[in-house]
């Protein structure tokens, strides 16, 4: 039985197109575009600072990620903008992949 070839995100058991259980590990190239987004003015928790950048991600591989778009103005983001993943630890001892405009 071959592996699926089909980009699959979020991992899980099978592939929901082909149902195949055959699914491998694939590294993202890491870059992509918004595919849409929202700006957090007021904050569930003191423990966020506002304003933040939620976006949707569509990646080269041709998934989509939530992720926060970090390193420049919210005034500036705007859906189709060309994006570049970055890593920040979290105090949690995590790290999580956020997105910062391309150079």
């Amino acid at each position: 039985m071959e592996e699926c070839d089909t980009a699959v995100f979020k991992p899980q058991a099978f592939c929901p197109s082909c149902w195949s259980t055959r699914l491998a590990w694939t590294e993202s190239l890491g870059f992509g575009t918004i595919y849409s987004y929202s700006v957090v003015w007021r904050a569930q928790s003191p423990a966020f600072d506002t304003p933040y950048v939620v976006a949707i991600i569509e990646l080269a591989e041709g998934f989509h990620m939530m992720s926060n778009i970090v390193n420049c103005d919210e005034t500036t983001v705007h859906c189709g903008m060309p994006v570049t993943v970055t890593f920040r630890k979290m105090p949690e001892g995590m790290t999580l992949p956020f997105f910062e405009p391309s150079p």
